[in-house]
Parts: structure tokens; sequence; C-alpha cells
């Protein structure tokens, strides 16, 4: 599986994926699952992948040469909402191509994309595209999309990431987005690939490759958890005369067989005491 974010601020875009397929207990894949397509000065484009890996790759391949309808690539393409459009063909055209067989052999036609960059004139778009080829795009009430397993790292998120965020304190927390990904889900794994690109550069502005050695991430690990902690041991325990309710449980009626009121049945005896009574 995969987990991947992409954030639209308005100070630029941040992308975070990481790189692990197949995992399992003694099968554990990496492969890249971020993709550039630059043109330096012209547009900088980015491609995060989720589903199965055999159709991004695929995709990946044809969409970096293909043409649309429209008669333009993704490298000609006047806009990101028209490169956009071309990566939606794109997958329906791979679509058309494995699906049926992959059907034969039970295998569902999946994938998930982000992508998202600047093409020179227009402000920076990112957009999430489904398996049919049709798409979305983030807008200020939306300013993020997640693929892959999205659900452990989207509660930070949600609390901390507006169109104002810095592309700093976005990063940050897409890399504590993904810390607790990692922590709840062995299908996520390191390294990560972390890109940031600020507004007008049209090129990459910013990208490292984060593994388990990289200084910074094992700081954001520590430190989270324990602030977490911290956090947590100073929430005062629940005051219960301060939140009376007039409700009830729902209780089970008792068996026929059980008498109201009747007593418990005696305690059972401690090992030590069973032992004890079997030497007498």
């Amino acid at each position: 599986m995969t987990y991947c974010v992409g954030m639209r601020l308005d100070a630029g875009l941040v992308f975070l994926s990481d790189s692990r397929t197949n995992a399992g207990v003694d099968q554990i894949g990496t492969f890249r699952k971020l993709n550039v397509f630059e043109n330096p000065g012209d547009r900088m484009m980015v491609m995060m992948t989720a589903g199965n890996l055999s159709i991004s790759q695929s995709i990946r391949q044809l969409v970096n040469d293909f043409t649309g309808s429209s008669g333009h690539s993704i490298r000609t393409a006047p806009n990101m909402y028209e490169a956009a459009r071309i990566m939606g063909e794109a997958v329906r055209t791979v679509h058309e191509r494995e699906a049926k067989a992959l059907a034969d052999f039970g295998i569902e036609f999946n994938v998930s994309i982000i992508f998202g960059g600047q093409v020179r004139g227009e402000r920076c778009r990112l957009f999430q595209i489904y398996s049919a080829g049709n798409f979305i795009e983030s807008h200020s009430e939306n300013t993020y999309f997640q693929i892959g397993e999205a659900k452990y790292g989207k509660p930070i998120i949600d609390r901390v990431v507006t169109p104002a965020t810095s592309l700093d304190e976005a990063a940050k927390c897409a890399l504590i987005s993904m810390d607790s990904t990692l922590r709840s889900n062995i299908s996520v794994g390191l390294p990560l690939d972390l890109l940031v690109y600020e507004n007008n550069s049209l090129a990459v502005t910013r990208f490292v490759t984060v593994d388990e050695k990289n200084q910074y991430f094992q700081m954001i690990r520590s430190t989270w958890g324990q602030q977490l902690k911290t956090i947590f041991e100073g929430i005062e325990a629940p005051q219960w005369d301060a939140m009376p309710s007039p409700a009830q449980p729902v209780r089970m009626p008792l068996p026929d067989t059980v008498t109201p009121g009747s007593a418990s049945p005696a305690p059972l005896q401690s090992v030590a005491q069973q032992f004890a009574s079997r030497q007498q």
C-alpha cells in the first residue's frame, strides 16, 4: 500500500510520499511513487500514485510523451487543468489496454493520482485523479488531497493546515502526518520523498529523500510522541459529578435460569491454593 499527501497553499505546494509496496512479514518492496515532470522556467508538475503498482508505472511511462485528444501533452498543455485532463486520458488509455486482462485474473483496475504544479502564467493548482480518469481540484475550502492509507494522518492536517500556512510549517505537518501513519500501518514505510515548491519558481524548490538516518525526521518522531503524551497527561480526568446524565445503559435481560439478586459464584481459587489442596 502507500500514503501520499499533497497540499496547495498560498505560498506554493507540498508533496510527500512513502515508498513501500507489497508489505508483509517477509515481502516488502520499495518503489518511488513521486515523479516530477519539469521544464525549468516553463512548468513544474508532480505526480504521486497509489494503487496497483503495475498500473501506476504504465500510466507514468505513457503520460511522459502522451498526446491527448486536444493535441497537447502535459509538456505543452497551456494550463494545469488541461494537463490534468491529459493525465486522465492517459489513465483511460491504460484502462482500455489492461483492464480486461486484469479482470480475467480477478484483479481490479485500481489507481489514484495526486497531480499538481504550475504552468507559467497561472497559479499553482492541485488535482486528484481517479481510476476512471475523472478528477477534482483543490480549492481554499479543501487545501489538500490524500491517497492510500489516508485515515491515520488526516487529523493533524485538518487541525493545522490552512491556505495561509507557510511551506515549512506545511512540510512539518506532512511529516508528522506520515509519522502517525507509519506507526499505525505496516503497509507504509520509509524512505519518504518530500518535495516543496515555491510559487512562480517553475522548478523544484526543495527536495529530500527521508530515510531512517534523517535526523530531522527522527527528531519529529520522538518529539511529537513526547509532546502528545505531555498534553494528554495535562488534561484533567473526567469529573463524573459535573456531568450527570439521566440516561441508563442498555441492560440485557437476565436469563430464566438466573434468579434476580442471587449471590455471585464463589471466587476462583488461586493456582497456589488449588495446588496446596491437592497435596493434602
